[in-house]
């Protein structure tokens, strides 16, 4: 790509736009400038110095080390050092699975699921979490928030809480890190069972997919927060580390999950999806198939 940039001439005002080296526009519209010289470099520029502060940052903090950064995260959530977390990026590589497994890993009982516990039985609701998933509203926060006091609630893919404003306000009691968090709903309260108002004591992690910045400032500001935003290659390579867990699909032959990945690798420009999913779908074709690579491309890009 050629050189491009776009700077702003104090003495005259307006904005510079250069391409190789030579002047192609001059304007007050900054927007201009960069459309401008954005198309005459016949490819995306990096203005602002964005994309080489994201690749610095990703070659530092790789993604299996930022994955790494999930589980202290959870960690410090779980013994209380943290009231929130919240981890952010596309579906389908892990995100829940870390979260859930680090949680396990300090001695939490996953409650979403009572028929696992005996009739009767004592559970310490300090040393427990509930998974969250899909819509909810305002109402059905405070419900949440009030029946899992003291507890950890782990919302996964909830995103319309994270957009409502009546949510927000509750959350933004919820997630304070100094002294009582004081929640309260102050509206048409029909259900006897709920309290115009209670103390949260308890912990929330979100799992979200949508962009840090679209999540709202006041999260932001009361959570501890990992963006674990991949590229195409950081995918496959996420998905290699875990393939080569034991853990992961015991019943099937490594040479075949790596064969499975290498597939994968080899298309990743024509895949509609590069996820877990994608992997499992692939390693199953391979183990069952002798000639399996057509049918295995045809999944994976048609």
């Amino acid at each position: 790509m050629m050189n491009a940039s776009v700077t702003f001439d104090s003495a005259s005002g307006k904005f510079v736009g250069m391409v190789g080296g030579k002047v192609v526009v001059r304007t007050k519209n900054k927007a201009w400038a960069e459309s401008k010289v954005t198309s005459l470099a016949g490819a995306s520029v990096d203005f602002d110095g964005s994309k080489a502060k994201a690749a610095e940052r990703d070659s530092k903090f790789g993604i299996n080390t930022r994955f790494e950064f999930v589980e202290k995260l959870v960690n410090m959530v779980a013994t209380g050092v943290q009231p929130s977390a919240v981890i952010t990026g596309e579906g389908g590589l892990g995100k829940t699975h870390t979260v859930t497994k680090t949680l396990e890993a300090n001695g939490y009982k996953d409650m979403s699921d009572l028929s696992e516990f005996q009739v009767g039985a004592t559970i310490a609701r300090s040393k427990t979490f509930t998974m969250v998933k899909g819509y909810s509203t305002a109402k059905g926060l405070y419900r949440t928030l009030f029946e899992n006091n003291k507890s950890v609630i782990v919302f996964d893919d909830c995103d319309a809480v994270l957009k409502d404003p009546v949510a927000l306000n509750l959350l933004k009691g919820a997630l304070d890190s100094y002294g009582k968090r004081i929640i309260s709903w102050n509206a048409d309260m029909r259900d006897e069972d709920l309290p115009r108002s209670f103390n949260f004591e308890g912990r929330v992690i979100f799992i979200s997919n949508m962009d840090q910045d679209k999540i709202d400032q006041a999260i932001r500001s009361r959570s501890m927060m990992i963006d674990l935003t991949m590229t195409l290659d950081q995918k496959i390579d996420r998905m290699e580390f875990i393939a080569r867990q034991d853990s992961f699909m015991p019943e099937y032959l490594i040479a075949h999950k790596m064969d499975a990945l290498d597939l994968i690798r080899s298309l990743k420009d024509e895949c509609k999806e590069i996820s877990m999913r994608t992997l499992i779908s692939v390693t199953k074709i391979r183990s069952a198939n002798k000639d399996w690579k057509s049918l295995a491309e045809y999944m994976l890009t048609a």
